[in-house]
């Protein structure tokens, strides 16, 4: 048993997290009310991942539900699968953060947390083998940002030995739903360069994108968004939940996907993604698979993957293949596009296969790559930080709340350091060593000489 305790924060955190259960729930056979329905022993092999057995086949996610206003909350619980969540597990303030991390982290968040904590801690106790944690929250506004990251560091001190991912909500170029997101943004990765073991940036350009151009959606709406979002987080997280050839659990994902402590933010991508007309006229093969998963369309972070280099990557495919085609297609990748992979770090491609495939394809497949090319939003969002910051605009909001100046200045130096450390692994060359050989050399020829 290697369970995961999952946590969502926030409006966003809540109803990307509800998408989630509803898919997984549907994979592993577990109707809306939360009884097993499902005809596949395979289905329920891995179940306690994800669920508590409630007794007579009646499971329960291992979801805690936190937000500071009771709205987002309401909306779930009346939802089509409110019934599955155990009613102990909804956490909410009445106050809301009011799109303010200081709230969200210092003040309301700060009031909320301790109860948050003993629910979380209630999940982890009642587990054989903890594995480790995931948290799906935004960091464009108060509660997802600022309790979402106050969470972590609460977890942190309490499991430290245990692995820490999230799925966040990056916010995106052209789409900014805050005003204040730069900030928030600013402060919460300044929280999840030391506090996460795995995140996995999403942004809503990149999901509106795939939704304009991929899936030809005249007007996408959150709902599809969304179920962008959990097809990913499904595709992710399906190692954990069946059986298959290659099993990775989140430590093994984590082991092979961070060379650096610091660089652990990842890209997500999914494919097949189709129009639902021209879905008849695509092969669904290996080939096809591989070629649509390296393509930046079916990215879901809004930053292209040829401006930078892979560090690392892994793919997961789904349903029923041969190996060893995937194996030829995955080397073919990596010679084809050598240049687009470090040549430092060799072989830096992971692929697991599931025999499970999601509901309604024959096979699919889910990427994340470690690529430089992340460094993009991180410096997006700093410039707009430093637009607002040297007026010192909306500040006096987070200075109310009790945050000093200094904090903002040395989360913004932080996220300064990280897009540096990516753009020097960037270019990073491999004769990195030879080059100070030489200049030695050169001193003990000047010596004898």
């Amino acid at each position: 048993m290697r369970e995961i305790v999952h946590v969502q924060a926030g409006q966003c955190g809540n109803q990307i997290g509800s998408k989630f259960w509803e898919i997984i729930s549907d994979e592993h056979g577990v109707g809306p009310d939360g009884v097993y329905m499902g005809q596949n022993p395979q289905q329920l092999e891995r179940i306690s991942v994800y669920y508590n057995e409630a007794g007579s086949g009646h499971y329960v996610p291992r979801a805690v539900l936190v937000d500071l206003e009771p709205g987002t909350m309401d909306s779930v619980r009346s939802g089509p699968y409110g019934q599955l969540f155990r009613p102990d597990n909804f956490v909410f303030g009445q106050s809301g953060a009011g799109n303010n991390w200081a709230k969200g982290h210092y003040t309301e968040g700060a009031e909320l947390v301790d109860s948050v904590m003993d629910v979380i801690r209630k999940e982890a106790e009642g587990c054989d083998c903890l594995q480790g944690f995931q948290l799906t929250h935004s960091l464009g506004g108060g509660t997802g940002s600022g309790m979402g990251t106050l969470l972590l560091s609460k977890i942190r001190e309490e499991f430290p030995d245990r692995i820490m991912s999230t799925f966040s909500v990056v916010p995106s170029p052209k789409v900014s739903e805050v005003v204040l997101e730069p900030y928030n943004a600013t402060l919460s990765v300044h929280q999840l360069v030391e506090n996460t073991d795995m995140t996995f940036c999403i942004d809503n350009e990149a999901l509106y994108n795939i939704c304009f151009r991929t899936l030809r959606l005249a007007s996408p709406s959150y709902g599809d968004l969304n179920h962008l979002i959990s097809l990913t987080m499904s595709g992710v997280t399906t190692c954990f939940r069946f059986p298959g050839q290659l099993n990775a659990d989140l430590r093994k994902l984590a082991v092979n996907m961070v060379p650096f402590p610091r660089l652990h933010f990842f890209m997500p991508g999914f494919a097949p993604l189709t129009a639902k007309n021209s879905f008849d006229y695509r092969a669904q093969s290996v080939p096809e698979l591989m070629t649509q998963m390296f393509n930046p369309g079916n990215m879901m972070t809004a930053c292209d993957p040829r401006h930078g280099r892979y560090l690392t990557v892994a793919t997961i495919f789904r349903g029923r293949m041969s190996m060893k085609e995937v194996d030829e297609q995955i080397l073919a990748i990596q010679n084809k596009n050598s240049s687009y992979f470090v040549e430092w770090i060799p072989n830096n491609l992971k692929v697991a296969v599931c025999d499970t495939p999601p509901r309604g394809l024959k096979m699919s497949a889910t990427f994340i790559g470690n690529t430089t090319a992340i460094q993009e939003i991180f410096k997006r969002i700093s410039e707009q930080f430093t637009a607002m910051f040297r007026r010192k605009a909306f500040l006096h909001w987070y200075t109310g709340e009790g945050m000093d100046e200094m904090e903002f200045t040395e989360a913004a130096s932080n996220m300064a350091d990280l897009v540096s450390e990516y753009q020097q692994y960037q270019e990073a060359a491999v004769d990195d060593e030879d080059v100070e050989f030489d200049e030695q050399e050169e001193y003990e020829q000047e010596e004898q000489n």
